[in-house]
C-alpha cells in the first residue's frame, strides 16, 4: 500500500480494511471468546463430576465398611453406570469385591473385580485389580486360573515382586515346594509389599535338600 501523506487517507484507508475485513475479525473474537468461555465451562463440569463421583464413593465405602452387600452392590452399579470411564467406576467394583471376600462370596468377589480389570482406566488399577483377583482365585483353589491372571497382567512393574508371591502361593499348594521357596526368594528381593508374611512363609517351608558333594 502506498504510503498516507494526510490524516484523512489513514481514515479512510482504516474504513476500507474494516469494511473489507471487520466481519471476519468481530467473528474471529466471538469465536476466541466462546472456546475459552467453553473451555472453563467444560472444566468446571468436570470438576463438579469428579466431586460427585468422589461423594459417591465414599458413600459406597461407608456402605461397605457397614456390612451391607445388597446395598454397596446398588451404590456401586449406580455408581459405575454414572461415571463410567473415571477411575471410580472400578474402584467400585473393588470396595464391592471387598464386601464378596468378607462375606465368604469367594465367586462374586471374582465377578466384581474382572469387573474393575475391564473398566479401569489406567493400567495400574487395572494390574491392582488383576493381583487382587489372583490371590480371590488361589483362596477359591483354582490355580491353574490364578496363573493364567498372573501370566496375563505381570508386566515386570511395580506390582511385579507382588506377583511372584502369588506364584510361590500357587506352587506351595501344588505341592511343589522348589518352585515356591524361589518365587518366594524373588518377592523378597523385589521388596513386595507382603514381605514379611512371604517371610513367614518361606520360613515354614521344608529345609531345601542339600546336594551330594
Amino acid at each position: 500500500m502506498a504510503e498516507l501523506t494526510t490524516d484523512d487517507e489513514k481514515v479512510e484507508a482504516i474504513k476500507k480494511w474494516w469494511k473489507e475485513n471487520g466481519t471476519a475479525v468481530v467473528a474471529g473474537i466471538v469465536i476466541g471468546l466462546v472456546a475459552v468461555f467453553g473451555w472453563r465451562a467444560w472444566v468446571n463440569h468436570q470438576d463438579q463430576v469428579g466431586q460427585n463421583a468422589s461423594l459417591a464413593f465414599e458413600q459406597l465405602l461407608m456402605t461397605a465398611s457397614s456390612g451391607q452387600p445388597e446395598s454397596a452392590a446398588k451404590q456401586a452399579e449406580a455408581l459405575a453406570d454414572e461415571h463410567a470411564g473415571t477411575p471410580y467406576a472400578a474402584l467400585a467394583d473393588l470396595a464391592l469385591a471387598k464386601v464378596h471376600v468378607e462375606q465368604d462370596d469367594l465367586d462374586g468377589a471374582a465377578t466384581a473385580l474382572r469387573s474393575a480389570i475391564s473398566k479401569a482406566p489406567d493400567p495400574s488399577l487395572a494390574t491392582l485389580a488383576a493381583f487382587r483377583l489372583a490371590q480371590v482365585l488361589i483362596a477359591s483353589h483354582a490355580l491353574d486360573e490364578a496363573m493364567a491372571v498372573i501370566e496375563q497382567h505381570d508386566d515386570g512393574g511395580a506390582f511385579s515382586a507382588d506377583f511372584a508371591g502369588l506364584r510361590g502361593d500357587i506352587a506351595l499348594a501344588k505341592g511343589e515346594t522348589a518352585d515356591a521357596r524361589a518365587a518366594y526368594e524373588a518377592a523378597l528381593a523385589g521388596n513386595a509389599g507382603l514381605s514379611r508374611l512371604i517371610e513367614l512363609k518361606l520360613q515354614d517351608l521344608p529345609a531345601a535338600p542339600h546336594s551330594a558333594s
